[in-house]
Formats: C-alpha cells, structure tokens, sequence
C-alpha cells in the first residue's frame, strides 16, 4: 500500500503593508508607492471600523447596570446623574477598546453645543451631537455661566447615552445610583403588601417613607420581609422618620 501525501500550499497574505514593502525593495516609483500608501490608509481605516464594531457589540452584550440615582423635584421624575452614568460605564467601555470624549461649542443663536465621540483604540471612531437652550429654570438663581453649565451637563449625559446606547434603570431612592443586580416586587408581592396595608388600616404614605420608595413597586425583593413584617408590626411605619419609641 502506497503513502500518499497530500501537499498544502500556504498561501502569504500580502496586507498593504506587505506590498509597500515589496514594491520598495523593487524600485517601484514614486507614483507606485504613493497608490499603495493611499490603499494602506483605506485598508486600515476599514479594519479599525470593523473593529470598532465588534467592539460596540462586545460592549453591549455585557452592559454596565445604570441606574436612576436623582429626582427631580419640580416634575416628581427620577434621573441618572453624570456620575452615575459615566463612571460605571468607563471599565466596561475600556475592556473593549473603547473610550469617549466630549467636545463643546454653541449654534449661531448662541445655544451651547455637546459632541459626544466613542473611539476605538485602532482610531476609527462615531460621535453623537446635540444642542440645547441655556437652562433658566430655577426662578432665576443661576447666572449665564451657570444656564451654561448646566444645559452642558444634560447634553453630555444625553450625548454619551446615545452613543453607547446604555439605558438607565429605575432604583431605589436610597442607592445612590450604586445598585448592581437588584430586583424588585413581583407581581404577586406587590398584591400581598397592598392587602396588608388595607388589613392593618396603615397609612401607605408613611409606609413608603419607612421603607425609602416613592412607590410599592420600587422596593427590592430584599427588602420584602422588612415591608411584611414592619406592616404585620404597624405601629412601626406610623412613626415618621427619626422617632423613637
């Protein structure tokens, strides 16, 4: 019986930068040279865009956990700060190659101007631009360069969310936008705590003010037990906070 022995060829792949080096070790001319360099450039700004891509949805198939952290007073309305936006997303964004900046400026009518742009490591990069009115709300208390200031930290938050498309969670009022997994009251949960409250009679405003949420479906599974059991125990959600005894 014969051996028989099936030969491979591997075959070079000659990136551009291959190529330039090879027709320079030629003598191409400058004419030659100056081609290959302009098709190196478009070869690498496509290898950098699709790295950036698949960095984007590395980025987004493990997201950071983002939540509400602030409520706004005047439209009784949960927000995320700037803090609790940006800072938990910064390692989850570098692990990929990725980071951001912020650029500034203002349209003809004077309205400041946010740009934000997420770049890859490899150079190729995306921005997202917004602009807004200079914020007068506050009866007047913040000066020029504060209205600035202000619509300035909005655009940032809105610019970087809309360039990694990172949504936030509602959490808990006491979490400080720090909460990472939490979950709340299921359905069948939140239907038990509305019996008790009626059972017991108790004040469902004092109660939540006991148990720190702005509603029955904000309080976290773990703190379940604590909502049974304080109503179960009325007496201890009709104290207002700081009372003791």
């Amino acid at each position: 019986m014969t051996d028989k022995t099936t030969e491979v060829e591997v075959l070079e792949i000659k990136t551009p930068a291959i190529l330039i080096e090879d027709a320079v070790s030629k003598g191409a001319d400058l004419d030659n040279v100056a081609k290959l360099l302009e098709l190196r450039m478009k070869w690498e700004e496509n290898e950098s865009r699709k790295a950036y891509t698949l960095a984007v949805s590395e980025f987004k198939s493990n997201p950071p956990e983002i939540y509400k952290d602030k409520t706004n007073k005047q439209f009784d309305s949960k927000y995320t700060s700037i803090d609790a936006l940006v800072n938990p997303a910064i390692p989850f964004l570098s692990k990929s190659g990725l980071s951001h900046s912020w650029s500034f400026g203002s349209t003809s009518n004077g309205w400041p101007t946010v740009t934000c742009t997420l770049a890859h490591k490899l150079g190729y990069s995306e921005s997202v631009t917004m602009s807004a009115p200079p914020d007068v709300s506050g009866g007047g208390s913040k000066n020029p360069i504060q209205q600035i200031k202000s619509t300035q930290t909005y655009l940032k938050i809105a610019t970087f969310e809309a360039v990694t498309g990172l949504v936030s969670r509602e959490a808990n009022l006491d979490d400080d936008g720090n909460a990472s997994g939490i979950k709340y009251v299921d359905g069948k949960q939140i239907a038990a705590i509305k019996k008790l409250i009626k059972e017991k009679s108790a004040d469902e405003k004092k109660f939540l003010v006991f148990m720190k949420a702005k509603t029955i479906k904000d309080i976290s599974t773990s703190d379940y037990e604590k909502a049974i059991e304080a109503l179960e125990a009325k007496q201890k959600v009709e104290r207002t906070p700081g009372q003791e005894g």
